[in-house]
């Protein structure tokens, strides 16, 4: 009997890959196996969840049972992979061996945690996972003050969706803007005052020195000598793909685990998509690239070799007090040209020739995302 097709994780880029595999081939052996539970959700909803009403068992779209019956496939729940073999064409789970005929890496990636000093750093939430925002959320009491470590997407996102829902919310940076790794300073600035509209306070160009019990509180102490207390603190501040079990298994890594067109790793049959991969060496945490992503290699692994273009690809930023998108540019130099009055504000990022490499619109301006769009290269074109 062939082994099956071998999907590592159960997340989005697992799912999205799952169902255009079975839209070409409805009976090829496939199994998925992950370390969690195996419910599946939609990730970006878990920094809205709070305005849709929804806790974290109510962001839950399938069961692990749906998953099998729709995908016609094994899904291995509580089943953390501690080994792959490339030259056996076998993943291990403990002692437990699952051979594969085509094995797919969508291990996503892992909250950072940055060391805070002082006694309270145990408190300190993430919510990249949602068995982490069940965590966060039964933390939350009515009108608790909130401690955000990171003004980044995620940071802003979750400063929203607190704020609109009573929660006293403050911001705390080293940065001297939010999303300023996405958006010029005018535009950082735009998206502040929006938040700063439904009381999101902010602690821009400030680091958190310590953070150390108070009472049934936790004080914060910031780089600027100040200090608060809050009842909640979550770390905002990046995501780190999950690599490890591709460096054990001699799989080149570099930000994350490095693919070809095809999506395939430096070994025979091994793939990766979604937030673990790094393609055109560039990472790219988002889900629109795991859609294209997972249309090419659906057909590969069938075996109809299919090269994966991206095209520029717009994400929205969930922060309703005021509206955001970027198409974030290549990292290479360049400078923004920005228009407009705030917060409808349009930005487009030239390189040194004066090409278009991306851009930002905020407010009103983001009516005009299919406009700029037309103007962007491909994100990666194999072609190229």
């Amino acid at each position: 009997m062939t082994a099956p097709i071998t999907v590592l994780g159960a997340g989005h880029a697992a799912v999205t890959l799952a169902r255009e595999l079975r839209k070409l081939d409805a009976e090829t052996p496939l199994r998925i196996i992950t370390a969690d539970d195996g419910a599946y959700y939609y990730k970006p909803d878990l920094s809205k969840a709070l305005a849709a009403g929804k806790d974290a068992d109510g962001l839950i779209k399938q069961s692990p049972d749906q998953l099998r019956e729709q995908l016609n496939a094994e899904v291995l729940t509580q089943t953390p992979v501690t080994r792959i073999a490339p030259d056996e064409h076998a993943v291990y789970a403990g002692d437990t061996r699952y051979d594969y005929s085509r094995l797919v890496l969508a291990l996503g990636a892992e909250a950072i945690r940055p060391p805070f000093p002082g006694d309270a750093a145990a408190r300190v939430h993430t919510a990249n996972h949602r068995s982490d925002y069940a965590k966060f959320r039964a933390a939350l009491q009515p009108g608790a003050r909130v401690l955000i470590v990171g003004a980044g997407l995620i940071g802003c996102e979750f400063a929203n969706d607190l704020a609109a829902a009573g929660y006293a919310v403050t911001v705390a940076d080293i940065a001297g803007w939010p999303l300023p790794r996405l958006l010029p300073e005018v535009q950082g600035r735009a998206l502040q005052a929006g938040l700063e509209q439904i009381g999101v306070q902010w602690k821009l160009e400030n680091g958190v020195q310590s953070l150390n019990l108070s009472g049934d509180a936790i004080r914060a102490e910031f780089g600027d000598g100040s200090g608060a207390e809050f009842d909640t603190v979550l770390s905002a501040v990046g995501l780190r793909p999950h690599t490890a079990l591709a460096r054990d298994a001699g799989l080149e890594c570099a930000l994350g685990i490095v693919v070809d067109a095809h999506l395939q790793t430096s070994a025979p049959d091994i793939y990766a998509i979604g937030d673990c991969a790094q393609i055109g060496g560039r990472l790219l945490p988002y889900i629109l690239p795991i859609a294209h992503a997972a249309r090419a290699l659906a057909p590969t692994l069938t075996g109809t070799a299919t090269p994966a273009k991206l095209p520029a690809m717009p994400v929205i930023v969930k922060t309703p007090a005021c509206p955001t998108l970027v198409s974030a540019p290549a990292d290479v130099p360049g400078a923004w040209e920005v228009s407009g009055e705030a917060p409808d504000l349009e930005a487009l990022y030239k390189d040194e020739n004066g090409n278009p490499i991306g851009f930002a619109l905020t407010g009103k301006a983001t009516a005009k995302r299919a406009q700029y769009a037309a103007q962007m290269p491909p994100v990666f074109d194999p072609a190229a």
